[in-house]
């Protein structure tokens, strides 16, 4: 569903997966500086939002996913992963638990799946999942924000910012009390600066979690088993992954950013020279200038001169080579 605020004056809907909210409202640098003063807000009110209840929620949970999570504490926010049988991402989930309800945000079009998967894993524990998205809305508050959290509201803190649970009735109010309003653009430059991967563009439908950097953060080494630890441990312990994220600083002179699949080659071999991996999310930044995530062969030179479509590329490295 298309968000209310989508509607407002300047607005511009964003598009692919984004399409439901806005990518900016007229001014993109002014939105990042917002955000990374700890003001204002962003919808994402387009991501899908599914509860688990029941007194066996958080040890069900820590069979399915790849995160520790038997023992989350109330309000304390992880993230986890879903894998294949062969290690490769198929949902990226971020959790907060209130007490009595474990609350999840997932990607825009992938909550249906990730909902029948979870269902058809109940067995006999005594768990409830529910998709929420009809009726409650994603909001982000950047870290630093003092706005104020309506009691009741849950909501997941990290270091980044806080996202909060809000009923969707309440979000054309809140986003009014709270402003200035802050689109897609901005919101996904700064997680483009933090080497944050997303579900859907750091990954393909082969991608395991050590080419992202998400051991640790997503995926614990020590916790039993789950589906695709086969191959989570395998890499771990005897080899290396065959690719890398990597963070790019792109050149400022090209008008149009490289979008998403674009091939990234070795400068010194041209516009024929092998591809070596491609762009995942490009993105304007109000201070570094053109930026860009991407994933390329592992092997690749670090100090390596790149070029992604015709726009030359420096890299830094995102997970150790």
């Amino acid at each position: 569903m298309k968000s209310p605020l989508l509607f407002l004056p300047g607005a511009v809907a964003a598009e692919g997966s984004d399409e439901e909210v806005a990518a900016h409202y007229g001014d993109l640098f002014r939105e990042q500086r917002a955000l990374a003063d700890g003001t204002g807000l962003v919808d994402l009110s387009h991501r899908g939002i599914v509860t688990i209840t029941g007194d066996d929620r958080l040890a069900w949970l820590h069979l399915l996913l790849t995160q520790h999570v038997s023992e989350l504490a109330p309000g304390e926010a992880t993230e986890a992963l879903v894998l294949s049988a062969n290690g490769h991402i198929e949902h990226a989930l971020y959790l907060v638990d209130d007490g009595t309800t474990t609350w999840t945000h997932v990607e825009p079009g992938t909550r249906e799946a990730l909902v029948a998967y979870l269902e058809s894993m109940k067995f006999f524990y005594r768990v409830e999942v529910a998709d929420r998205t009809d009726d409650i809305a994603l909001v982000h508050l950047p870290a630093g924000s003092i706005a104020e959290v309506p009691e009741g509201t849950a909501v997941r803190e990290t270091a980044y910012g806080r996202d909060l649970f809000l009923p969707r009735a309440q979000l054309e109010a809140y986003a009014a009390a709270h402003g200035p309003l802050a689109g897609i653009l901005a919101y996904e430059a700064l997680r483009v600066e933090n080497h944050r991967p997303r579900l859907g563009f750091e990954t393909d439908h082969r991608t395991i979690p050590h080419e992202l950097g998400w051991i640790g953060s997503a995926v614990h080494l020590q916790k039993g088993c789950y589906r695709g630890q086969e191959t989570v441990a395998r890499v771990q312990n005897l080899g290396k992954p065959p690719r890398r994220l990597v963070f790019l600083h792109l050149d400022g002179s090209e008008v149009l950013l490289p979008g998403h699949g674009t091939p990234i080659r070795l400068a010194a071999d041209g516009a024929e020279g092998r591809h070596l991996g491609f762009i995942t999310t490009s993105a304007r930044h109000h201070e570094l200038g053109p930026i860009a995530l991407a994933l390329i062969k592992r092997n690749v030179p670090v100090d390596a001169e790149l070029m992604a479509g015709d726009t030359a590329a420096a890299q830094e490295a995102v997970v150790e080579v």
